[in-house]
C-alpha cells in the first residue's frame, strides 16, 4: 500500500530503522581511484605504444571503460537503503533503490513479519494481502534478530 501522506513533525516517532548497504568507498573515493588507475593505465600503454606494442592502447581504452561501467553500476546503488518507521497507527517502510524511493504503509495491527524459508531469503512484512520484502541490506545473522526486535515493537504498539 502506497504512502498516502506524509510524514509531520508532530506524530511521535516510536521506533526507527534505518538499513544501509555496507560500502567501504563513498562515490567520491571511487571517482579519485578510477582516475587514478585510467591515468596510470594510460601512462603504461602510451610507454607500450612508443616502444611499438601499438595494440595495448586500444585494449586499455576498453579495459577502462568496462570497468567505468562497472563503477557507475556500482556508484548508483551506493546509497541505497532501508527505512523502516513505527509509528502510533502505521508502519511506514521506505525503499530507496537506484535514486528512487518507494513506500509502503501499512497499519501496524495487522502487520505480520515473515522470515524466508532458506537463510539468505530477506523478511516479508505482510498485511491484508499485500507484502514488502524487507532486510536486503542486513547480514544474514541479523535477519531473525530484526524480525524479533521488529515483532515485539510491534506487539507493545498494539
Amino acid at each position: 500500500m502506497q504512502a498516502s501522506h506524509a510524514l509531520t513533525d508532530d506524530e511521535p516517532v516510536i521506533k526507527d530503522w534505518l538499513m544501509k548497504r555496507n560500502c567501504s568507498a563513498s562515490p567520491r573515493q571511487f571517482v579519485v581511484f578510477y582516475l587514478s588507475l585510467a591515468l596510470f593505465s594510460f601512462l603504461i600503454a602510451t610507454l607500450l605504444f612508443l616502444n611499438g606494442a601499438w595494440l595495448v592502447l586500444p585494449f586499455t581504452g576498453i579495459e577502462l571503460t568496462v570497468v567505468g561501467v562497472a563503477f557507475l553500476i556500482y556508484a548508483r546503488h551506493a546509497v541505497d537503503y532501508e527505512r523502516i518507521r513505527l509509528f502510533e497507527n502505521r508502519l511506514l517502510i521506505e525503499q530507496m533503490n537506484a535514486e528512487e524511493l518507494t513506500q509502503f504503509e501499512f497499519n501496524p495491527r495487522w502487520v505480520r513479519v515473515e522470515t524466508g524459508a532458506m537463510p539468505r531469503e530477506p523478511l516479508t512484512i505482510v498485511s491484508r494481502g499485500q507484502s514488502v520484502k524487507i532486510g536486503q541490506h542486513l547480514a544474514q545473522h541479523r535477519r531473525k534478530q530484526f524480525a524479533a526486535e521488529l515483532r515485539a515493537s510491534l506487539r507493545r504498539s498494539a
